[in-house]
C-alpha cells in the first residue's frame, strides 16, 4: 500500500525518509527527528503551552525561519513531537495472551507514556497521527483483535474508543492532580467538598455514595482503579461485539 511522496506534507515526507532530496536550497543540517527532540524537551521543561517556533528554533540555535525549510508551520511540529515522545511500543507488546490481555498491554503501556508526558494529551490534532512510531502503536493495538473474527472497521474503531478513555483519564487525572503521589489532589477533596454541600433531602443517592466512601480514593488510588475500571468496561463491551460477529 503506497502513494505518491510527493502528495505528502515535507515534514511526513522527512519522518518517513521519503524525501528525494530536489528541494532547492543548502542541504538541510537536522533531520526531522532532531526538531521533535527540540520541541520535546520545551515541553518537558515549560509545558506545552511553551511549545514555539522560536523557543524550538533558540533550542537547537537556529534562526526561526530555518525551521520553515523542514516544516511549513507550528502545527506540523505537533505530530513530529508526538512520534518522538511516543517512540516504538516495546517488541511483543501484544503478541502473547487472550485478545483481552493483548488490548489490556497495549492501553496501560499508551497510559504509562501519557503518564509520563501528560502535555501529550494537550496536542490538538489536525488529522490521525501518520508517523511510523505512532502507526507502530496503531499496528500493535490492532494485532491485540487477532482471530476475533472483529471486522477490519470494528478493530479500529474498537482501538480509537480505548485510546480515546486512556487519554482522556490522563488528562482528567492530570488536570485534578492526581497523576502526582506527593500532594493531595482534587480527587482526594471532593468528598470533603461535597459533604458540606449536599443533604440527603435534594441529594439522596450522592449522600449514599459520601457516607459509603465511594469516593473516598487516594491520589494512586484514583489514577489506577479508575484505569482498570474503565478498561474493563470498555473490554465488556467489545466482549459482547466479538461473541456477536466471531
Amino acid at each position: 500500500m503506497s502513494g505518491e511522496p510527493n502528495s505528502l506534507p515535507r515534514y511526513l515526507q522527512l519522518m518517513w525518509g521519503l524525501d528525494d532530496g530536489a528541494r532547492r536550497g543548502p542541504k538541510p543540517k537536522l533531520s526531522i527527528a532532531d526538531i521533535g527532540e527540540a520541541a520535546v524537551a520545551v515541553a518537558d521543561s515549560e509545558g506545552f503551552d511553551a511549545v514555539s517556533m522560536k523557543a524550538i528554533a533558540q533550542r537547537l540555535g537556529l534562526t526561526t525561519m530555518s525551521l520553515y525549510r523542514y516544516v511549513e508551520a507550528k502545527e506540523d511540529i505537533y505530530e513530529i513531537m508526538l512520534d518522538v515522545a511516543y517512540g516504538r511500543p516495546a517488541d511483543g507488546l501484544t503478541a502473547d495472551g487472550s485478545w483481552r490481555e493483548r488490548l489490556n498491554a497495549w492501553a496501560h503501556a499508551i497510559a504509562a507514556q501519557l503518564r509520563k508526558r501528560p502535555w501529550l494529551t494537550a496536542i490538538p490534532m489536525r488529522r490521525p497521527p501518520a508517523g511510523p512510531n505512532t502507526l507502530s502503536w496503531t499496528e500493535a493495538g490492532i494485532t491485540s483483535f487477532d482471530d476475533t473474527g472483529l471486522s477490519n472497521q470494528a478493530k479500529l474503531s474498537s482501538l480509537l474508543l480505548v485510546d480515546g478513555f486512556v487519554r482522556n483519564h490522563v488528562r482528567m487525572s492530570s488536570e485534578l492532580g492526581a497523576l502526582d503521589t506527593e500532594t493531595s489532589s482534587g480527587a482526594d477533596q471532593y468528598s470533603v467538598v461535597l459533604a458540606q454541600v449536599i443533604d440527603d433531602i435534594r441529594f439522596p443517592r450522592l449522600c449514599s455514595a459520601v457516607r459509603s466512601q465511594a469516593l473516598d480514593d487516594d491520589t494512586d488510588d484514583f489514577y489506577s482503579e479508575e484505569l482498570t475500571f474503565g478498561l474493563e468496561v470498555i473490554f465488556d463491551g467489545i466482549g459482547v461485539r466479538i461473541e456477536r460477529d466471531g
